[in-house]
C-alpha cells in the first residue's frame, strides 16, 4: 500500500497557502542542489491561489522550469484551457514554462511532442482530485488508465466537454515528490479512498514512495 501523509487545513485558501509552502521549500532544495528545478502542476481554483502563494514566498521562480499534468482540447487563451491561468499567474514571475499544445487535430503527435519536452524526473507533481476519484485526466473507464509506454497520451472519451491530453501513471511516476491539493466537502468520499489506496479509483494509481495531501477539514472529515 502506498503511504500519504496528511496536513489538514481549516479552509481552501489555508490549504492553498500551505501547499505552496511546501512547493516553495522543495524548489529551494532543488536549486540548492542541482541549479534548476522540474516541476509539473494540475489545474483548478484552489491550485490558482496556490500559485499566487508561491509567487510571493519564492523569489526565485525565475529558474524553475513549470510543466503541465493535464490540458483540456480547446482554443488557446481559452480559460477551460490549464495553460491559461498557468501562464497568467506563472508568466510574470519569470518561470519557464513548458505548456501542452492541443491545437494540433493529431493529438498523438501533440503528445509525441510534448513528451519530448519533458525532463527525465520532476522535483514535484502537483495533482488534485476528482470527486469520482479521477486525478491529472486519468479518468475512470478511459483506456488511457491502460497506457504504461508512454509519458503522455490523450484520453479517448469526452470528459466535462473536452478531451485531454494527460501524463500517464508512466509520466506521473517520474515525480520525486507527489503533492495532492484537496479542498472542499464534495472531494470527501473521493480522498477517503485515497487514503486507503482503493484501487477502483484512478488516482490510486499514482505509485511514488513520497506523497503528501493537503486539505481542509471539510474535505477530510
Amino acid at each position: 500500500m502506498t503511504k500519504r501523509e496528511v496536513e489538514t487545513l481549516l479552509d481552501p485558501d489555508g490549504a492553498a497557502h500551505a501547499a505552496a509552502k511546501h512547493l516553495a521549500k522543495w524548489i529551494e532544495n532543488a536549486l540548492f542542489f542541482r541549479g534548476v528545478a522540474h516541476v509539473a502542476l494540475s489545474g483548478g481554483e484552489t491550485p490558482w491561489m496556490m500559485l499566487r502563494s508561491l509567487c510571493v514566498l519564492s523569489p526565485t521562480l525565475n529558474r524553475v522550469c513549470f510543466y503541465q499534468v493535464d490540458e483540456r482540447v480547446a482554443p488557446d487563451n481559452d480559460p477551460a484551457r490549464n495553460a491559461t491561468h498557468i501562464n497568467e499567474i506563472l508568466g510574470r514571475c519569470g518561470a519557464t514554462l513548458y505548456l501542452i499544445t492541443v491545437n494540433n487535430p493529431n493529438l498523438d503527435v501533440a503528445c509525441s511532442e510534448y513528451e519530448a519536452l519533458l525532463p527525465p524526473y520532476f522535483d514535484v507533481v502537483h495533482l488534485g482530485l476528482g470527486e469520482d476519484g479521477h486525478t491529472a485526466s486519468l479518468i475512470p473507464n478511459d483506456p488511457l488508465l491502460q497506457i504504461h509506454s508512454r509519458a503522455v497520451a490523450p484520453t479517448t472519451s469526452f470528459y466535462q466537454g473536452h478531451r485531454r491530453v494527460s501524463l500517464t501513471y508512466s509520466g506521473l511516476a517520474r515525480a520525486h515528490q507527489i503533492l495532492w491539493l484537496v479542498t472542499g466537502k464534495e472531494k470527501r468520499s473521493a480522498l477517503k479512498k485515497l487514503l486507503r489506496d482503493d484501487p477502483l479509483i484512478p488516482a490510486s494509481g499514482v505509485k511514488v514512495s513520497h506523497q503528501l495531501v493537503v486539505t481542509d477539514s471539510a474535505a477530510l472529515n
